[in-house]
């Protein structure tokens, strides 16, 4: 089978056209073409008057040595990869009943659901332990804080099985360097689990919240029907560590209701506001480091300006769907202000795990019908800028969180009470003035926002480089797209929550660096920043723990 990339056509070309392209690449007879296969679609809307889809085809051909013959000076001309997901190896039919400790995946949102499916695919009947409740239960909760603002601190938009990116965009592309193709394993077990074919072929596919609801509960069903054992409301609150020749293992955990289960085996698929979890571990000596991540608002603007300002008159075509975006300003006090998460057609989502306290999230459903674009607009901060206690050593890993903790809790008192959020209008922002209403753009923020003065001296919404960094670069973002600093687009705080403060960190056998059979995985370790990484982070340490435990059943197991 070969491969062409790269091959474009017009938006609007007809379904043979694909075939005559194809035949003219490879310089074919029609009858040497024999099959021809979708392996990526993309578009190019540079030109909005001249939009073209790129294609990437898998394609059969009668005679393949002669074409890569012809085509040896075609760097967009080769051999298919191969892409199929290879196991690590299987474990003994008996494994589950051998006596031998259980691997333990702590978390169930993307990362550890991978890792607890490609454990239990081979055989090794891992034990999942979820803080939070199932996932129909949690969007109940979920829809408590947004409609009551009744908060549960266990269930929300953090907690809960699926994990932060069940309440989102879906989107199920990234940009990691993929050498084992193993996004497509991802993308292949959500077409089982129920999600659409299409996220196989387009090249920035999502799903949805609604979607994504019903898909993690039937792979919850296959682990368990695997062998695999998913227990909720299992909140680990400490972690059992020994001693053993000179090195530290993990021996067991403690759980909240006072039960002790023993592992040795042990992968921490945390998400990124297991702060809580992140303190035990601290004070249990795991090494861990303070890390980078951004801060700054959710902005709304209509979808409809979006679409004009990406598509033209090319607005409406199916297989567009509701335009993104994805800005970077690099702002004259040297801080880079860029998108974040952006969500076509949804809406701004309270996104707090803790009392008193407001964060903004984005969410769209796979329609992305809603009337609103949203996106983040933050900037980048280093672990010296959140430091807190003077000097320059060390930053600790713990500084973060508290700087979060800080601003989000400034964003309550802001909002008044109720996790309504605080909010301005764009207009306002740029001038350094309050705001004390909406214009034609409505806020979709529930509880509620509240409008006010984001750059308040006395009580600032952000640090003030934030706000003069983000104050800068709406103005600029408006070169790019026509209508961005329209004066009543809304800005809507605080986006604290970007990626992991910390990292909680591993080595090259996938485990921390000072406590052995400790695995560390996904966004909370610092490991991935959505579905799609996160994933296949929780595929790659699962094929590391399996292999070591595998081994020491007898089994061979394949290189890594």
């Amino acid at each position: 089978m070969l491969r062409i990339t790269e091959l474009k056509l017009p938006l609007d070309h007809r379904a043979e056209d694909l075939r005559s392209a194809v035949l003219g690449r490879l310089k074919l007879a029609d009858e040497q073409l024999l099959d021809i296969a979708v392996f990526r679609r993309g578009f190019d809307a540079r030109r909005k008057s001249a939009v073209l889809l790129i294609y990437t085809l898998d394609c059969t051909v009668a005679d393949e040595a002669s074409v890569l013959q012809r085509c040896v000076g075609d760097p967009h001309v080769r051999p298919s990869p191969d892409t199929r997901y290879r196991p690590v190896g299987q474990a003994p039919s008996d494994f589950a009943v051998s006596g031998r400790k259980r691997p333990v995946v702590v978390g169930f949102g993307p990362c550890g659901l991978f890792a607890a499916l490609v454990l239990a695919q081979m055989g090794l009947a891992p034990i999942v332990l979820e803080r939070g409740k199932d996932v129909r239960q949690r969007t109940k909760d979920t829809w408590g804080l947004w409609r009551q603002g009744v908060l549960d601190t266990d269930s929300n938009v953090q907690f809960g099985e699926g994990g932060a990116g069940t309440f989102s965009d879906g989107k199920l592309w990234s940009q990691i360097s993929d050498p084992r193709h193993l996004t497509r394993k991802v993308l292949t077990e959500f077409v089982k689990a129920g999600a659409p074919e299409e996220i196989l072929f387009v090249s920035k596919p999502h799903i949805g919240t609604f979607r994504l609801v019903s898909m993690v509960e039937k792979m919850r069903a296959d682990i368990v029907a695997l062998g695999g054992e998913v227990r909720f409301e299992q909140q680990v609150v400490d972690f059992k560590i020994e001693e053993i020749h000179g090195e530290r293992h993990i021996r067991g955990l403690s759980l909240k209701g006072g039960e002790q289960l023993e592992a040795d085996h042990v992968v921490l698929a945390l998400g990124h506001s297991a702060r809580d979890t992140f303190v035990q571990l601290h004070a249990r000596g795991v090494f861990m480091e303070a890390k980078p991540f951004s801060v700054g608002f959710r902005i709304e603007h209509p979808q409809g300006l979006i679409d004009r300002a990406r598509y033209g008159t090319n607005v409406g075509n199916p297989l567009l769907g509701a335009a993104d975006y994805k800005l970077v300003h690099h702002a004259s006090n040297c801080r880079s202000v860029y998108s974040f998460c952006m969500c076509p057609g949804g809406t701004v989502v309270a996104a707090t795990s803790e009392v008193e306290r407001v964060v903004t999230n984005g969410m769209s459903q796979y329609s992305r019908n809603e009337r609103n674009a949203n996106a983040g607009i933050v900037v980048g901060i280093s672990p010296q800028d959140y430091r807190q206690t003077p000097g320059d050593g060390t930053v600790s890993p713990l500084d973060g969180m508290a700087f979060q903790r800080q601003w989000e809790s400034r964003a309550y008192e802001l909002g008044g009470g109720s996790y309504r959020a605080p909010a301005a209008l764009v207009g306002d922002f740029v001038k350094g003035r309050p705001s004390t209403g909406v214009g034609d753009v409505l806020p979709s923020y529930q509880p509620g926002v509240t409008f006010t003065n984001l750059l308040d001296p006395q009580r600032p919404s952000l640090p003030p480089y934030v706000l003069a960094a983000i104050q800068q670069a709406l103005p600029a973002f408006e070169r790019q797209i026509k209508g961005f600093s329209r004066p009543d687009a809304v800005l809507t705080g605080v986006e604290t929550r970007t990626s992991s403060p910390l990292r909680i960190t591993r080595g090259k056998d996938w485990q921390s660096l000072n406590v052995k059979g400790l695995y560390p995985a996904g966004e909370g370790a610092g490991y991935a920043g959505g579905i799609m990484s996160a994933g296949v982070d929780g595929i790659e340490v699962a094929e590391a723990l399996g292999r070591r435990l595998l081994a020491e059943c007898g089994v061979n197991v394949a290189a890594a």
